[in-house]
C-alpha cells in the first residue's frame, strides 16, 4: 500500500468518524515524526495536556511526504475540524494557499507567519532562549570552544545560532563557536546518525558543550556527546532526562502552550501573530533534578541576570531573520 493510498484512506475514514463532531480540533505533524523527542513531540504534548484536563478528543495526522501537506489540510477542513494546528514553518507555502477556500476554520501554524484572516502564527523568540543557553554554555566550557549543530540550513535555524553565539560571547568574549548544519533538505531533522558523526567531529575540535537544534537528529548529537564525555544542549522538549548528568540544560520552546491554547480556544482561535518570547513564557531553559548537579548557583545568578535584562529590553538579542547576520559572527 503506498503512503499516498494510506493517507487518503485515513483521511476518509477520518471524515467519517468527525461528521458529527464538528469542533474537534486536529494536530498535523511535521517531518520526523510524532515521538521526536524534540519539536513535534512538545506539541504532542501540548494536545495532550488539553484532552486529559477537558476529556476531549482530537484527530491527528504525521506527515510522510512533502507532498502530501496540501491534501492532508484540505480533506482536514473538510471533514470539519476547527481549529486545525500545523506544526512547522514547511506548512506555510501550502496553509496561504489552502486557508482561504476555507474562511470558516481556523487554522493555526508554528514557527511561521501566514498573512491570513482565518490563521494565527505562532512566532517564538528563539535568539532570547538561546541567548541564555549561551551564557550557561561559556560558563560550562573548560576549553573556550563550543559547539552549535543545526538541522535544515534555514534562517530560521541562524535564530537559534546566533543567539547562541551572543550569550557565549558575553561572558566568553574571546571563545570560539563552531557550527554544522546536517542539510539543506527536510531530511536533515530526522539523521541522528549524522548528528552524532558531526558531535564527535566537534569534540576532536575542543568543544566540549553542543547545543542541537536539529529535531530528531538532535537525538544523535546528545548521544554521541554524552558517549565522549562532554556536555549537549537539547532543544525545543525538555531533553535533560535523556542523558541525566550529561545533558546542560534544554532550550524549551513551548510548542505544547500553543497547541494547548489553540486547542482550548478552539473555534474562538483570534487570527494574528501571536509571539511566544520570554516574557509571555514561550521560551526558556529547562532546570530539573537531571541537570542540577551541572548548574552551579553563579550559573543561575547569570541566566536570571540575562533573563531580566532581556525581559527588560537591556538587552536585545539579535534577530537573524530581520537581515541574516550575525553580530556575534
Amino acid at each position: 500500500m503506498t503512503l499516498t493510498f494510506r493517507l487518503a484512506a485515513s483521511l476518509a475514514a477520518l471524515a467519517l468518524s468527525t461528521a458529527a463532531a464538528l469542533a474537534e480540533p486536529a494536530l498535523v505533524f511535521d517531518l520526523g515524526g510524532k515521538f521526536d523527542k524534540s519539536f513535534n513531540e512538545a506539541a504532542y504534548n501540548g494536545a495532550e495536556r488539553w484532552k486529559a484536563e477537558t476529556g476531549g478528543t482530537y484527530k491527528e495526522l504525521e506527515m510522510q511526504s512533502e507532498a502530501q501537506r496540501e491534501q492532508a489540510l484540505r480533506r482536514l477542513a473538510e471533514s470539519g475540524l476547527n481549529p486545525i494546528v500545523t506544526t512547522g514553518f514547511a506548512f506555510g507555502e501550502v496553509l496561504n494557499k489552502v486557508a482561504p477556500d476555507y474562511p470558516d476554520t481556523r487554522f493555526v501554524i508554528i514557527d511561521t507567519v501566514v498573512d491570513q484572516p482565518n490563521v494565527q502564527s505562532n512566532v517564538y523568540a528563539e535568539p532570547e532562549g538561546s541567548y541564555l543557553a549561551g551564557v550557561l554554555a561559556g560558563m560550562a566550557s573548560k576549553t573556550g570552544t563550543v559547539g552549535f549543530i543545526g538541522g535544515m540550513d534555514i534562517p530560521l535555524i541562524h535564530k537559534f545560532r546566533c543567539g547562541y553565539a551572543e550569550g557565549f560571547k558575553s561572558v566568553r568574549p574571546d571563545g570560539k563557536v563552531i557550527t554544522n548544519f546536517t542539510g539543506t533538505t527536510p531530511a536533515a531533522w530526522n539523521d541522528p546518525v549524522k548528528g552524532g558523526e558531526l558531535a564527535r567531529a566537534q569534540k576532536s575540535q575542543g568543544v566540549d558543550v553542543i547545543y542541537a537544534a536539529a529535531g530528531g537528529t538532535g537525538i544523535g548529537v546528545l548521544q554521541a556527546a554524552a558517549d565522549e564525555g562532554i556536555l549537549s544542549i537539547g532543544v525545543d522538549s525538555n531533553q535533560n532526562h535523556l542523558h541525566p548528568g550529561k545533558v546542560l540544560t534544554s532550550m524549551v520552546k513551548r510548542v505544547d502552550n500553543s497547541v494547548y491554547e489553540a486547542f482550548k480556544a478552539g473555534e474562538a482561535v483570534e487570527p494574528g501573530i501571536k509571539l511566544m518570547d520570554l516574557k509571555a513564557d514561550g521560551v526558556g531553559l529547562a532546570m530539573d533534578d537531571n541537570n542540577a548537579p551541572l548548574i552551579t548557583p553563579e550559573m543561575t545568578a547569570a541566566v536570571e541576570e540575562a533573563k531580566a535584562k532581556i525581559i527588560a529590553a537591556e538587552i536585545v538579542p539579535h534577530d537573524y531573520m530581520s537581515d541574516n547576520s550575525c553580530p556575534a559572527d
